[in-house]
């Protein structure tokens, strides 16, 4: 399931990215990771630790809960699930 969160995490994080004037080495050296990191979390090959997450939405100028648009947890007894929602457009 978490391919699916990824998945997500990466729509959020690109339709961000798009609409900045960045190149992904400026986003890496603003957020101070790593540019393949950058790339890997734009095609959703990686999960985010939350101090990433929260580096990534102040390079980008936004709040931390825009990347984390559209997913949720419902928790249903022993075993929960992911929710998402269709990205917007």
């Amino acid at each position: 399931m978490s391919e699916v969160i990824a998945k997500r995490f990466s729509e959020n994080l690109r339709r961000y990215f798009e609409a900045s004037d960045l190149s992904q080495e400026a986003l890496a050296g603003r957020a101070e990771i790593h540019r393949t990191q950058v790339g890997d979390l734009l095609r959703g090959n990686q999960m985010p630790r939350v101090d990433t997450l929260i580096k990534l939405a102040g390079a980008l100028g936004i709040e931390p809960k825009d990347l984390l648009e559209g997913m949720s947890w419902e928790p249903a007894g022993q075993e929960g699930t992911f929710k998402i929602e269709p990205p917007k457009k």
